[in-house]
């Protein structure tokens, strides 16, 4: 007969407070506390009978004195500490009423995103950071790019619409010509401050400069030693999110989220299918398969980092 107590379970609301500047809020939890002295998102346990959300606004109201105007959901997060277990509900808070004050006597401060890593934080508050540093929107390219001018000029547009990550995938071209799109494609990228992950081979990443690599599902599978990227990683069921996610990769794609013109025939996910895989996983999660931007505010809702695709972003496509 198992004696062990039963290790309680911590329902927690957290808001994401982000400026106009794109620095995030941090409080540190007080001397003595679980976790005490690291710095988190401000917020606090779920009650009986509120929503994560109505928690969210009490909490922030009770501990910064500001009222929440505008919020989505970011990230959930379940976490295993040695004395408890933490189901943790992020919001990403971008208007509020009010000027944020430590009311329990906590140190406030605000901080850059490309920063937050630096900062001692509770083990469940890492996969947030991630979300946090991650757009909303991934865009991968064409896959054919016979007409290179062209391809150019789209992804150009492409990133002065507001992309800021993109999945540089194209096939059937000769190696050099491949490396010369490649590495002008990450030029482009980078004059417009956006990030450019190769879904190919390390010698691609390396020739085109790129900012990191996007694993298939066989490289997934047998790809090692790529600390230092940033690294994407597609998957399509359970098992190859688990094994994202062993990986130590920054992001994932779960597809076919819905039916797409490029594989008409493939049993598609749906919201709620992607939302079950995605639930309480310690990793952010692109929608994929079927995507355009009205269906943006449906993936935050699914729980999603936001979307990911090629027909229903890439300039050239959309009608």
């Amino acid at each position: 007969m198992n004696t062990e107590p039963e290790i309680p379970l911590v329902h927690v609301a957290a808001g994401v407070l982000t400026g106009p500047d794109g620095k995030v809020l941090l409080a540190r939890r007080r001397t003595g506390t679980h976790q005490g002295g690291l710095w988190e998102f401000p917020g606090g346990k779920v009650e009986p009978g509120e929503s994560p959300r109505q928690a969210l606004a009490r909490e922030l109201k009770e501990e910064l004195g500001v009222d929440v105007l505008d919020a989505r959901p970011l990230i959930r997060i379940a976490h295993a500490y040695e004395d408890r277990k933490v189901l943790l509900d992020t919001w990403r808070v971008d208007r509020w009423r009010g000027e944020p004050r430590g009311l329990e006597g906590q140190p406030l401060s605000w901080v850059a995103a490309q920063e937050l890593a630096g900062r001692p934080m509770p083990a469940a508050d890492v996969p947030v950071v991630k979300a946090i540093q991650l757009p909303d929107t991934c865009l991968i390219t064409p896959p054919s790019a016979t007409e290179p001018a062209r391809f150019l000029e789209e992804l150009r547009r492409a990133l002065a619409g507001g992309i800021s990550l993109v999945q540089f995938r194209v096939f059937g071209l000769a190696d050099k010509d491949l490396e010369n799109l490649a590495r002008a494609s990450r030029r482009l990228c980078e004059e417009y401050g956006a990030r450019m992950l190769v879904n190919g081979s390390l010698a691609l990443l390396e020739k085109a400069g790129a900012h990191g690599l996007h694993l298939d599902r066989r490289r997934l599978r047998s790809t090692e030693n790529l600390s230092g990227l940033l690294l994407g990683a597609s998957c399509h069921d359970a098992e190859e999110l688990a094994l994202a996610r062993d990986r130590g990769v920054d992001f994932a794609l779960l597809s076919p989220v819905l039916p797409t013109a490029s594989h008409p025939d493939a049993e598609v996910l749906g919201w709620e299918g992607f939302s079950a895989l995605v639930a309480e996983l310690p990793l952010p999660v692109y929608a994929l398969g079927g995507m355009t931007p009205q269906f943006l505010e449906k993936s935050w809702q699914a729980g999603a980092q936001g979307i990911a695709g090629i027909r229903g972003l890439w300039p050239g496509a959309i009608t």
